[in-house]
């Protein structure tokens, strides 16, 4: 770089840190706020389980449920086919409130302060009381939110099948911009460092400036993407419906590796990651885990059916629901089964986990509970 380029370089990243709206605040460590649990998808948990984990209780929903679980303060929040979006109580599966949208929930919800957010397949944004279950204000788009809501401390941030990403303030549900991409949004947003990157139909990951709605990068995926965005440490991790997986290196502005599925089938489910491991399922049954320097694949294991369904990292072990009705427990290190629980029905919604319970939904509306057995600690 020129000295006259490194100057502007440095101006530009001084303006973004004076005026990027900083994280989202208002829920307590341990907390399950959002998909994949924080702002850069990462879906790791902060909390333990138990090495045998037991049904502390089932709620039966209306209709088939595919939105993943937040949970904050001891209260579970979760959308349904039916319309409904449920907070039940943590510890027995009470219902507190039920919000009712004119169309299904396949989104999932996002909760800050004394809000929750979720989309609609009628292409409207919900912004409901925590505690009443009643409506703030609703925001229409021109296509399905199926991607879930990031939140920052100001901000709303979504996709819609319109091609359009959405940046609401969160107080009013006025809009402050939105971005154009060539196709639909599919995918959840990750944030990180100021900037928002969603990958779409269009076959690019984006990054849109927070504070100005404007692209900072774009990077070609050749291919249409419907998983989430994961971030973390400058890299940008993503698969895509030919079942290429890949982590881009955006300041570096490179793809760093790439994995192809062998049966080219799609990679909807969405990464989690942590310091040396990226871990994704596919729907040729597989969840992988690479490493996520050299995308060399640690281990692989097999279950009876896709994996749409984003895995969780909690301690030493990975938890994901599969098509085939399980709920599976890995070890994170060797990939091999540790545990499992058969609901009888598919699952493609991803597990929360808070407060020392896991909780996932599960196609034929059952929402399950788990955690320690009677008299055990985790």
């Amino acid at each position: 770089m020129t000295p006259t380029t490194l100057a502007v370089t440095a101006l530009l990243v001084t303006t973004a840190a004076l005026y990027a709206d900083p994280p989202a605040t208002g829920h307590s460590a341990g907390d399950w706020p959002m998909f994949r649990g924080d702002q850069g998808l990462n879906g790791v948990a902060d909390g333990m389980l138990p090495g045998s984990l037991t049904v502390k209780w089932r709620f039966e929903a209306a209709d088939s449920v595919s939105s993943t679980a937040a949970i904050v303060d001891g209260i579970v929040y979760v959308g349904c086919a039916d319309g409904s979006l449920y907070a039940l109580q943590l510890r027995d599966g009470a219902v507190k409130w039920r919000y009712k949208s004119e169309a299904p929930i396949q989104s999932s919800p996002a909760v800050a302060g004394d809000t929750v957010w979720v989309g609609d397949d009628d292409g409207v944004m919900h912004a409901v009381d925590r505690d009443t279950g009643r409506k703030r204000w609703t925001y229409r788009t021109d296509g399905q939110i199926i991607a879930s809501p990031n939140l920052t401390s100001h901000r709303v941030i979504f996709g819609s099948y319109d091609g359009y990403l959405y940046c609401l303030n969160k107080n009013d549900g006025k809009l402050v911009w939105r971005y154009e991409t060539g196709g639909r949004i599919h995918g959840t947003t990750g944030i990180a460092d100021g900037r928002a990157f969603v990958a779409g139909c269009d076959a690019y990951v984006h990054a849109v400036d927070i504070a100005t709605g404007k692209a900072v990068g774009t990077w070609s995926l050749d291919a249409v993407s419907g998983a989430a965005a994961a971030v973390r440490d400058g890299h940008v991790y993503v698969g895509t419906y030919e079942g290429r997986f890949l982590a881009i290196d955006t300041e570096a502005n490179r793809v760093a590796w790439t994995f192809t599925d062998p049966q080219n089938e799609p990679i909807l489910s969405s990464a989690a990651i942590n310091d040396r491991l990226v871990i994704v399922g596919s729907r040729d049954r597989q969840v992988r885990a690479f490493d996520r320097a050299t995308g060399t694949q640690r281990w692989s294991f097999t279950t009876r059916g896709r994996v749409d369904s984003s895995p969780v990292i909690v301690g030493n072990r990975v938890f994901v629901g599969s098509s085939d009705g399980h709920l599976y427990a890995l070890s994170l290190h060797k990939g091999t089964e540790t545990w499992s629980f058969e609901t009888g029905a598919p699952i493609t919604a991803s597990p929360a986990v808070a407060g020392n319970r896991l909780v996932i939904g599960a196609e034929d509306g059952m929402i399950y509970c788990f955690g320690p057995p009677a008299g055990v600690r985790p």
